[in-house]
Parts: structure tokens; sequence; C-alpha cells
């Protein structure tokens, strides 16, 4: 079978943000997930930063992974695809010269679309990874983003955190990183459809949402009246891997059966404590 080219993937992508409908995501991790999400006729893929993390370097998501790491894992994914994949880029890996890079680099890597994040990563000592750059800063990196961008087909989608800060503010980053030519706005932390219908009344751009299977945004025809187009639930294809092969390789050794849940086994061997202790040791500003 013939792959589409790359452009060609692009156009695919552009499409659906043209679209009166709301499509799902299917989460893409290395070349065989992407051929079967394409076979069973998904519309776009997505590869999240957290799962690249868990596929590359078996680490938990406290932005480690780095760009060449996650464009590499980009690339095998680009070299088959046969859908639109988005690339989930964190915050551009740095500043907005860094952000640059990253389209470079995703760009040649094949994929469809990218979103760039407003978050402060890596996150300080003693914070959540929630915490926001100012605005102008992300407006420039997605300016940045945007000059660096070859193909103009290649969708630059700037995200932001609604469950962190007001709406009102949510609404003014919005529409800033819309005036600064953003092809689409990636929206998470929304919590049902009142707090998204005040987001997005006053947005002209396609919206993508990651809602993490929010029981409360589970309306495809609302969803789409209100401009979304692309939804990420989550990364369940994945974490269905991580516990078949714990299960597999548990059955060779006839080890008892375990009742660790996915979301626990990656917990158990991600080995989290030990970077937590190590920020304590290294990060922590002693008094």
């Amino acid at each position: 079978m013939q792959r589409p080219s790359h452009h060609a993937l692009r156009k695919a992508f552009r499409a659906l943000l043209a679209s009166n409908a709301c499509y799902h995501t299917a989460s893409v991790f290395d070349p065989m997930s992407a051929r079967i999400a394409g076979d069973l006729g998904f519309e776009v893929g997505i590869l999240g930063g957290s799962v690249a993390s868990l596929q590359v370097l078996a680490a938990p998501d406290f932005a480690l992974i780095t760009l060449s790491e996650f464009v590499e894992q980009a690339a095998r994914i680009g070299r088959v695809a046969q859908l639109p994949v988005i690339a989930d880029a964190d915050h551009g890996y740095g500043n907005a010269l860094n952000a640059m890079r990253t389209v470079i680099e995703l760009e040649r890597a094949g994929v469809a679309a990218l979103t760039l994040e407003d978050t402060l990563l890596p996150a300080k000592f003693g914070r959540k990874s929630t915490d926001l750059i100012d605005t102008e800063e992300a407006v420039g990196k997605i300016r940045g983003a945007l000059e660096a961008r070859v193909d103009p087909a290649l969708a630059i989608i700037a995200r932001t955190h609604a469950g962190v800060i007001d709406t009102d503010e949510v609404i003014e980053r919005c529409l800033a990183y819309q005036n600064a030519g953003a092809d689409g706005l990636c929206l998470v932390g929304v919590s049902d459809f009142e707090h998204l219908q005040r987001i997005a009344e006053p947005l002209r751009v396609p919206l993508m949402l990651v809602t993490y299977g929010n029981p409360a945004l589970r309306d495809n025809a609302r969803l789409a009246s209100l401009g979304v187009r692309i939804v990420v639930n989550g990364h369940a294809a994945y974490f269905a891997a991580i516990k078949a092969t714990y299960d597999c390789l548990r059955e060779q050794r006839g080890v008892d059966a375990s009742d660790l849940s996915a979301t626990e086994l990656t917990h158990k061997y991600t080995q989290p404590e030990d970077y937590i202790v190590w920020a304590r040791d290294f990060m922590e500003v002693k008094e």
C-alpha cells in the first residue's frame, strides 16, 4: 500500500479542522500502533508527550525527554503513518527559539500538526507542572513557530490550561494566541459544556479538547456545534499495552496474578519516587 505524503496527510488534517464534525484521536506511540489506527479507520492520531516519555525513557512525565528523542519517535511513526498525526510538543522544549527548532524537526519527521503549550516547564521545585508562562512569552513562541514552518499545511495549535486560571484569563489567552496566527486552540481542564461555551463564544479558530474521558463533555454533536474538531480522551491503548506486556511476561515466569492496574504498573516501573528524591536533593533551595 502506498503511503500518503506528509503534505497530503497535513491537508487531510486541515480538512478535519475545516469540517463541521468532531473527531476522536487514536493514541499512537510507535509505528505498529500508527498502522493499526489507520487500518481501523481513525481519522487522526496523537503522539503524547507523556506517552513518548514512557515509551522512550520509561520515565514519568517530568519533562525529561529531549527534543531529539521525541523527534526520533515521531519520525518512526511518520515513516509508516496512513493517518494524520498530532505531536504533543509540550512547551516547545524551551523558549521561542527552541520552539522554532521544534517545529523544524517535527515538520521533517512528518507530523500533520503540533501543539505548543504555555506551561512553565520543567516545573520549579515544589510546584505542580501547571504553572503558566506570561501570555506575551507564549505569543512569541507561537509567532516563532509559524515563522519556522516551511509547509503551510502544517497546523500549529496553541494550548492552554482552562482548569488552573479563571475563565476570563483563559479567554484572553486564547484570543491572544488566535490573533498571533495559531491554526487552532487546544484546551485542557474544561469542566463542562457551560465552561466550554463561555470560552468558545468569542473564538473563530477550531478547537481541540483534552477531556481524559470527562463524562460531562460526552456529546459529539454539541462539541462540534461549539467549534470542537479534535477530542483527546487519553492514551488508553498505550496503558493497555503495558498491562498486556506485564501479564504475558508474568505468566511466562509463573508469577501469581497481580491486581495492579495499568496506571499502578506505570507508577511502579517508572519509579517516580527516585526523581522526587533527586529533585529535593539537587533542586531545593536551602535557606
